[in-house]
């Protein structure tokens, strides 16, 4: 479902008329989301969107309506002093890679004219937009550190690096026999082939190019006989002309009418399995496609007061903790105030006050080493000065280590709090966020709207094929009542693995659940947290007899043993179908 390198070139050609516009304004919506207001003398506004949403990235003209923050984030901020009253200048893409620049003509601070480079990268889990001057970030709305990635950081100040690039021909530059000299003969299916050889074509183009060739998308390159070839070098060249300007605007979805793909050219692969339909152009594509996924985003913008705070509060813990783990690396250096202070105490007979330094064999390493001295000082008084710098280093460690945890233990908690807010449904669910939020001194005073509810709503109910009831927490509040609480010692607790989610509880009644019942209760784990688009989630489980709460542990934070692993893909139909009449809130 992601956009790829080819469909995103036909959306860049689409743009092009847009070149000589003005920034009249610029948004951030939702976290990982900019919208880009131009103005053009010939048609007007135009709304671009530019989203680095791992499930939905994409850069794409839109008609839909926007609820914007009150008070906007400060990439938002940044990107309107560097942007507004711009004007774009061009639009680039280098072949058919994932990644489009957008340059603006603009006025930097003491009114010198400047291009500044919008750079959108799209690129799944890793997509992010970056705004570059002379080649330098100026900030990025992921900011990417060595923790994150140990091949390329994004931060403001720092060279901006291209990620790495394969090497894999372009369909743009070459013909098709030339990429069937990559392909004949290979032991590795068609379609797989076919994306490791080709630049930036998707998975569902390359299975459709082998059921073109062959009427099988599992067809191997060395099975392939001439008639294939040939059908092969024709479905290359069509997509060639459809580059160039003849593309089908296709959407894949289910029968239920879920979306499941896209592509520039027309899918016959799936039979009567999938309903195909088609659309003007590659910009509206984009926009009907992700239309339902962002309507849902933008729901949570009554919530906005919320993700300012947790956002904020994000990035706050996350610049502490680089602090911290700086100061940390500087603690490491303690061993050589030690080291000094034990060659001075042995070496005491041959050192006199008012020297500057001495020259001392280490009989830790048997090299020379050179030691500075204090002339103020007596020889014994250095000796104490070097062991007071290493107690006070040995003594930072231990507690930086303790805060560097206790930091990062917070950063999962607000990513919790951030998942249960995307997930709420009323104004009710709202309103127990915030009271949690306030119990953990994250929010000041009250709100007349969150004092009247008093009682938690009730957790979502489910009752698998099997006849199991099935607890869902909506919140951290209600994870902790229904886990520590609720539920019997024998019951199942179920939870995704390293993603924020709800807890899940299989009420057993003392019975063993059928391998059925479990992943049906994976399933509602999966859907029910951060990893709910995800293709393949990993779901612990263990019986709630084996869940902790540690001490002084936040809302939701719990420790688990002898728990098992399932891996899941969320089915939202099965989830549906699980549902009982019980439920407070029908999604």
């Amino acid at each position: 479902m992601s956009l790829d390198g080819a469909f995103l070139h036909i959306v860049k050609e689409e743009l092009m008329p847009l070149v000589g516009a003005r920034v009249d304004k610029v948004y951030q919506p939702s976290r990982e989301e900019i919208v880009v207001s131009l103005r053009t003398f010939r048609d007007g506004g135009k709304k671009l969107v530019l989203s680095a949403n791992s499930v939905s990235a994409r850069v794409n003209l839109t008609n839909a309506e926007f609820d914007n923050p009150q008070q906007p984030p400060m990439f938002c901020m940044l990107m309107r002093k560097h942007l507004c009253g711009g004007k774009l200048t061009a639009i680039r893409q280098d072949g058919l890679e994932r990644i489009i620049y957008f340059d603006f003509e603009c006025t930097n601070e003491i009114g010198d004219i400047v291009t500044n480079t919008l750079i959108a990268e799209i690129m799944g889990r890793h997509s992010n937009i970056i705004l570059v001057r002379n080649g330098r970030v100026i900030d990025s709305i992921k900011r990417v550190t060595d923790d994150i990635s140990s091949v390329r950081r994004v931060l403001p100040n720092i060279p901006y690096e291209t990620p790495p690039r394969s090497d894999r021909l372009c369909l743009l530059e070459v013909t098709p026999a030339q990429v069937w000299e990559r392909l004949e003969g290979s032991p590795e299916r068609l379609a797989k082939r076919l994306t490791a050889v080709l630049e930036g074509v998707s998975p569902v183009f390359a299975r459709e190019c082998a059921y073109y060739a062959a009427k099988d998308t599992d067809a191997v390159c060395a099975e392939l006989g001439e008639s294939a070839r040939d059908r092969v070098l024709f479905f290359l060249a069509r997509a060639k002309k459809a580059l160039d300007g003849e593309a089908v605007f296709t959407v894949i979805s289910e029968p239920n009418g879920r979306k499941k793909d896209f592509c520039f050219v027309n899918i016959e692969q799936y039979s009567t399995a999938m309903v195909i339909t088609h659309e003007q152009s590659a910009n509206a594509l984009l926009d009907s496609f992700f239309s339902a996924a962002d309507r849902s985003e933008r729901t949570k913008q009554r919530a906005h007061d919320l993700l300012k705070l947790l956002m904020n509060t994000y990035e706050r813990v996350s610049r502490k903790l680089e602090l911290q783990k700086k100061e940390l690396a500087e603690c490491s250096e303690r061993e050589v105030f030690r080291v000094c202070g034990d060659l001075i105490n042995a070496n005491i007979y041959r050192l006199e006050r008012g020297m500057t330094k001495c020259v001392l064999e280490d009989f830790y390493t048997g090299e020379q080493r050179e030691i500075a001295l204090d002339a103020r000082l007596t020889p014994a008084q250095n000796a104490q000065k070097y062991y007071t710098e290493y107690r006070k280093l040995d003594t930072a460690e231990k507690k930086l280590t303790d805060l560097i945890a206790k930091g990062q233990n917070e950063l999962l908690y607000i990513d919790s709090v951030f998942d249960c807010v995307s997930r709420t449904e009323n104004e009710a669910e709202l309103s127990e966020i915030r009271r949690e939020l306030r119990e953990q001194g994250y929010l000041r005073g009250g709100n007349k709207a969150d004092e009247k509810v008093k009682k938690l709503s009730e957790p979502l109910k489910f009752r698998s094929s099997d006849g199991f009831d099935i607890l869902v927490g909506k919140n951290n509040r209600q994870n902790d009542l229904l886990t520590l609480k609720t539920a019997a010692a024998s019951d199942i607790w179920l939870h995704t693995q390293g993603i924020a989610g709800s807890h899940v509880i299989i009420r057993t009644g003392g019975q063993t659940p059928p391998e059925r019942t479990l992943f049906e209760a994976a399933q509602l784990a999966a859907f029910h947290s951060k990893g709910r688009s995800s293709s393949q989630v990993p779901v612990d489980y263990t019986a709630v007899k084996f869940v902790k709460k540690p001490a002084g542990a936040k809302p939701g934070m719990v420790i688990f043993t002898n728990n098992r692993t399932l891996f899941v893909a969320p089915d939202e139909a099965l989830v549906n179908s699980l549902k009982t009449d019980k439920n407070d809130n029908k999604r």
